[in-house]
């Protein structure tokens, strides 16, 4: 892990996980597990919490929060965002600044904003 790394909250990161140069993993909304031999590139962010339904009501919604699990042997391409509560399965692959807002497979290929499967991914 980098240096310049911002690690808030509750975050759990396996082993020979490499993690590049100004990520960000926010585990203050919840549990972040990333799993083993993962990488996760520059510039990733990664969150368990948005404040989206806060700022829009004045404050009179609550800040939402759901734990977010990366699986094993994940890689996570440059300047991507994993919203709160996905998951994203062993061996997936996200491709570059893509915007990950719902669960990704096992095996898959994902990429976009927001990111899709790629139809030729297979799932292991």
């Amino acid at each position: 892990m980098y240096d310049n790394v911002l690690v808030l909250g509750r975050v759990k990161v396996g082993r020979n996980t490499w993690i590049g140069p100004g990520c960000i993993l926010d585990g203050s909304g919840g549990d972040l597990q990333i799993g083993d031999w993962c990488s996760i590139s520059a510039g990733v962010q990664i969150y368990t919490h948005h404040t989206v339904n806060r700022s829009i009501s004045l404050g009179r919604d609550p800040i939402d929060y759901a734990p977010t699990s990366i699986g094993n042997g994940v890689y996570i391409g440059p300047n991507s965002v994993i919203q709160m509560g996905t998951t994203v399965g062993d061996r997936a692959v996200i491709g570059a600044n893509s915007f990950v807002n719902r669960d990704i497979p096992a095996g898959a290929k994902a990429f976009g904003c927001p990111a899709r499967v790629h139809p030729a991914s297979k799932a292991t």
